[in-house]
Formats: structure tokens, sequence, C-alpha cells
């Protein structure tokens, strides 16, 4: 974990890779969970046996639960000293590039993109997380992230 003195020492890192979260393995009990908490059980997700015969040979992660770790990247990757508080704004972009077989690893490589004030004394951070899929030449999804912090 990457830890800062302040939230300018921080901002100071605007266009630059800050760090890197560690891994979190894709179980299929995990998959089960996001698909009964959002009610999107289709098979590519939770029937082994079905997935086995089809397009990815494995059942696969929804994009969206990939794409709900990255609070998780962040709050494990770094930590701000004397932080009140952090807020996920919303997202520019999201890209889901590659899927995500249960049995694998990913983890959040941040960049930090840009770096504006808001209210209340915030910083407002766009940060480009790439979730890096462990042993793959591609990431499983690229996404361009906005959180408020408050000191």
């Amino acid at each position: 974990m990457k830890t800062f003195a302040t939230l300018v020492d921080l901002a100071a890192c605007q266009g630059q890779d800050v760090a890197t979260s560690g891994w979190v393995h894709m179980t299929q009990e995990r998959v089960a969970r996001f698909a009964d908490a959002t009610h999107d059980h289709q098979w590519i997700h939770v029937d082994p046996e079905r997935a086995r015969h089809g397009p990815f040979g494995a059942t696969i992660a929804h994009g969206f639960l990939t794409l709900s770790l990255l609070p998780h990247f962040l709050e494990t990757a770094l930590r701000v000293d004397g932080l009140r508080m952090a807020l996920n704004y919303g997202l520019n972009k999201v890209r889901f590039t590659a899927p995500v077989p249960v049995g694998s690893r990913v983890r959040g490589h941040l960049h930090l993109l840009t770096v504006q004030a808001v209210d209340e004394g915030g910083l407002q951070l766009c940060w480009r997380v790439t979730m890096e899929l462990e042993g793959a030449s591609k990431p499983a999804c690229v996404a361009e992230a906005l959180v408020r912090y408050y000191g």
C-alpha cells in the first residue's frame, strides 16, 4: 500500500502511475453471490457445466462484478493520512476488454489522470484504473473513475 501524508501529496502525482492493488481471486461463489444480488443469472456466469461448452470454456465473472472491485482496488492500494472521506462520483468511460474466467485473479493498476478542486475544500481525482488479469496480455477492464476526496 502506498501512503501519502496529505491529499496535496497525492494530487501532486497527477499524470503518473500511482499504485497497484493486490490480487483478488475470482471464485464461483463470488460470481454466484453477485448474480443473486443483481438478478443476472446468465448461464455464462452461473452454470459451470454449460459454460464449459460455451464460448469461453468456463464460467466468467460479470463485467459489472469486475468493475465493482474498483473501490476495493483504490482502498487497498493507497492511503491518505488525515483523509475524512472519499466518495465515488461516477465514471467517464468503461471498457470490458477481456473476460475474467472463474479461478483467475485480477488487480487494479492506478494512474492519476486529473485533479480538480471541488466544493468544501475537496479534490476530485480522475483515475484510470486498469484491471489486470493475471497472465493475460489484455486487461479485463479499463475504467476512468471519478473520486472526491475530503481532508
